[in-house]
């Protein structure tokens, strides 16, 4: 049985691809359960069109593995293959086939007549024309010119490119039907804590390559005895009565590093890289979830297709520019939990603050084509004009001043973004609006606030029936009353149109209380002025 969400989302990426030509990329949450998603379209291609072939992607054996099994839930009688090396496997010949894109990405041609191909996380498919995906792709097109293709990630976004649509990217738009909030605030997934750590690592002198930091240089900065043994000492001081820690490294030797900091202070512990043997690595995560093993480091191989929810404390020990990464790692917290209501994050190298909290991750700009200005200042002595990088003048010898450390904002809670933000009403407007998305019909309230202040937009669907609808009649009735109207008329009679001409006669709110989620906002309050006692 699907959550109401998930089939939203269905509904939702079927209704792109009626109204569109292109691929639809489909955001769901860490957590929100991609995996059930992917069954029920599978099956309901199958059962809709019974000659549908549907090839799903992926590029770990875990996601493999996670995503055919969910499908055997759903359909036990399922025509399901696996072709993936990594499990020993190369079915080819099922109308549902799961595959992992190293193992495939030649094989267009045995693979034949697709349909239908649908990617896990989908980030990862290069904007260029270029790559696995691309190549495997563009060769089942010539195939079948009629291919559609849904990708589905947490992460709509990569490094150097920004948003995963448009120009020559793969994907033509995004289907976004929830968040993590609604999903936190439902108890679906577990809220995150982050608390100011003492211990700071900067980064910020370590060269960057392709927009992300150069690993052996990064490892040489963070990998001390200094930062591994003050870090693992305000792990213990912090962590309290929490059973199972998970410390995201920079390479292996820094993850095997942590790791014997941790034993030494008395810590049971264990080191998970790509290095690690199969079978040792198996062990290992088996004895982490027993609780047999409290602390587990780890160097680039836990952020996908690791799923564990009793995680109840992660360190952030590896920098990245990053936000995919970023979300990957604080997502393995995210997870409902058997022993507490949170998962706690400590962030020595500044994350949050560089990429937001969960809620409002801050997608990577997208690379400039090389118009843009240089990164360059002037010499204050002789007005000589040098690389922003330069510390000492190379025509007058002016030492340039140090650049100031990073600055460190973090409040406890801050990596939920719970924090409102406050604005003073001057006045609101009331209208209808269509959903690009779905095409359906709602209000839209837009707050204004002072010239500085950017308008703040609040979406009341009270026409689209089910839960989404209980909960948007309640908002409006809300407004209407503690704005002063003693009744609002929301019979067949009355359009959305009517309803938005009588809240406009409303006096507006004084003030408001709201969060950003992304690109949305959600008003949490709204204060009228208290009436003067007669």
């Amino acid at each position: 049985m699907l959550r109401d969400y998930q089939q939203r989302a269905i509904d939702m990426v079927y209704q792109w691809m009626r109204r569109h030509d292109g691929h639809p990329c489909l955001v769901l949450p860490t957590g929100a359960g991609k995996s059930h998603v992917v069954a029920a379209i599978c099956k309901d291609a199958l059962q809709n069109w019974p000659e549908t072939r549907v090839l799903m992607l992926t590029h770990v054996k875990e996601l493999i593995e996670q995503n055919a099994e969910k499908m055997r839930q759903h359909w036990p009688l399922a025509p399901l293959g696996i072709c993936s090396a990594s499990i020993g496997k190369k079915e080819l010949g099922y109308q549902i086939t799961f595959a992992g894109i190293q193992s495939v990405r030649t094989k267009a041609q045995k693979i034949g007549h697709i349909d239908l191909v649908i990617i896990d996380e989908c980030h990862l498919v290069s904007h260029r024309a270029e790559g696995g995906y691309r190549q495997l792709l563009a060769e089942l097109a010539q195939i079948n010119p009629a291919l559609r293709v849904i990708g589905l990630t947490a992460t709509p976004y990569r490094l150097g490119h920004g948003y995963i649509i448009g120009d020559d990217a793969l994907f033509d738009g995004l289907v976004e039907p929830v968040g993590v909030l609604e999903l936190i605030e439902r108890g679906f997934l577990a809220p995150l804590r982050s608390k100011v750590t003492a211990h700071r690592i900067d980064a910020s002198d370590v060269k960057k390559r392709g927009g992300e930091y150069v690993e052996r240089e990064l490892a040489e900065t963070v990998d001390t005895h200094h930062h591994n043994t003050s870090v693992v000492e305000e792990v213990i001081t912090l962590a309290g009565d929490r059973k199972a820690w998970l410390f995201f490294c920079v390479g292996v030797e820094h993850a095997q590093h942590v790791a014997e900091c941790l034993r030494l202070q008395g810590i049971s512990a264990e080191c998970v890289t790509g290095e690690t043997p199969k079978r040792e690595r198996e062990r290992i995560i088996d004895d982490y979830r027993a609780g047999r093993i409290r602390a587990l480091t780890n160097a680039n191989v836990l952020t996908t297709g690791f799923d564990y929810p009793d995680i109840d404390l992660i360190a952030l020990l590896r920098p990245t520019e990053s936000p995919t990464l970023y979300v990957q790692m604080v997502g393995r917290g995210l997870r409902p939990k058997s022993r507490t209501d949170h998962c706690l994050v400590l962030d020595f190298v500044g994350l949050v603050q560089r990429h937001g909290p969960i809620t409002d991750v801050t997608p990577p700009e997208k690379a400039g084509d090389g118009t843009g200005d240089a990164p360059v200042k002037t010499c204050p002595d002789c007005a000589e004009i040098v690389h922003t990088s330069v510390k000492q003048c190379p025509a007058c010898g002016f030492l340039f001043p140090a650049s100031e450390p990073p600055r460190w904002k973090l409040r406890d809670q801050d990596i939920m973004g719970d924090q409102p933000e406050t604005m003073r009403v001057t006045s609101w407007r009331w209208r209808v609006h269509t959903s690009r998305n779905s095409g359906k019909e709602m209000l839209r309230v837009t707050y204004y606030g002072s010239l500085a202040d950017p308008p703040v937009n609040e979406y009341l669907g009270i026409a689209h029936g089910g839960t989404a609808q209980e909960i948007a009649v309640k908002r409006l009735f809300t407004l209407a009353r503690d704005g002063g109207m003693d009744t609002i008329n929301l019979t067949q009679e009355n359009t959305l149109s009517g309803v938005a001409d009588a809240m406009q006669s409303v006096p507006p709110p004084s003030e408001i209380d709201y969060k950003r989620e992304g690109k949305w906002h959600r008003v949490v309050e709204a204060r009228w002025p208290l009436a003067e006692p007669a």
